[in-house]
């Protein structure tokens, strides 16, 4: 698979990633076998980047995918977050970016992903109460001691990373983006690009939406996130509906499946953007790294992206509760 550079500091991965948090929560049962699977079918077409978070089901997320490479864990790039905790008290989550919290959370992370550094550290969510400059100055630490080679940012906004940038290199910022959500071609992406810094999408395929997988949410688990989404919910999905029936139409024509013209749409954006879509299946990590070979001329890039405007989809991206941990600092 092509390779893709993230920053300005050595750090390469697979063009195409592997998100891991479904394979722990917010989309049903888990299945820590066949999620295993899909981790070593990843590998064998040749994804070498693989994402988790230390609150991606509690620590059990870092554990399987620590389980799942260990006999491969020098032939990957291996990507993981602090600075979500669960609230206290419960239920829900908060922001902690305090250096205290950072370093234990890498500790913790080291320990369960069973490795003695981590090839990319993000900050999972900016911490309103502390300074970035603390949060990056602590996770710099890291990188001195060893215990972390890369840093990154994750849905931060481009004021926040300009002012991490001047603490520490910053090689990667992941927030949401995709043919259904292009807020950060506005603001972000310039930035990072400014500033050299890889973007990493993530819900790249519209959390599932933009597949065609998904229909109707009667047949979506109880505990599904997708449930409390105002895009998955009345009027919303159905007008959203219409906009996925378009990326099938023009998929037929490619001879590829939606979520690869999705997906081949934002390989085409730069060579500084590696989405990582998320799955615990092997059939979709399959169809996931076939986009990889879907070549888009320019006019088939502004068919999509006539379709897919920034303000086509209906509905905000997050419910209130979800979205307040996004930096909205400028």
């Amino acid at each position: 698979m092509e390779q893709r550079q993230l920053g300005r500091n050595g750090l390469t991965v697979s063009a195409i990633g592997l998100g891991c948090m479904s394979m722990s929560q917010s989309y049903g049962t888990r299945d820590d076998e066949e999620s295993i699977r899909a981790v070593h079918r990843a590998l064998d077409l040749g994804v070498t980047f693989f994402d988790t978070a230390a609150i991606y089901g509690e620590g059990h997320n870092e554990t399987l995918v620590g389980r799942a490479l260990a006999a491969r864990r020098k032939d990957v790039v291996l990507a993981t977050k602090c600075g979500i905790v669960p609230a206290v008290p419960g239920p829900g989550i908060d922001a902690d970016g305090s250096p205290g919290a950072i370093l234990a959370s890498c500790d913790e992370s080291l320990r369960r992903l069973g490795t003695d550094i981590i090839d990319l550290f993000y900050l999972h969510r900016v911490d309103p109460k502390v300074p970035i400059e603390e949060s990056v100055g602590a996770m710099a630490s890291l990188v001195r001691a060893g215990k972390v080679r890369h840093l990154g940012l994750s849905e931060a906004a481009p004021s926040t990373i300009r002012r991490a940038q001047k603490v520490h290199p910053i090689a990667a910022l992941q927030s949401e983006y995709s043919l259904w959500y292009r807020e950060p071609e506005k603001d972000v992406l310039p930035v990072c690009r400014e500033l050299g810094i890889g973007f990493v999408p993530f819900s790249p395929l519209g959390r599932g939406f933009l597949s065609g997988a998904v229909k109707e949410t009667a047949s979506l688990a109880d505990d599904d996130v997708r449930r409390r989404l105002p895009r998955f919910e009345g009027n919303n999905f159905d007008r959203n509906l219409l906009l996925v029936q378009r990326l099938e139409t023009i998929a037929s024509r490619k001879r590829c499946a939606p979520a690869q013209l999705a997906l081949a749409w934002l390989l085409a954006k730069g060579k500084d953007i590696v989405p990582i879509p998320g799955t615990k299946r092997v059939k979709y990590v399959e169809e996931n790294a076939g986009a990889a070979s879907v070549q888009l001329t320019k006019a088939e890039v502004e068919e999509l992206e006539s379709t897919f405007t920034p303000d086509a989809a209906a509905g905000a991206r997050y419910n209130e509760a979800m979205g307040r941990l996004v930096d909205r600092s400028g």
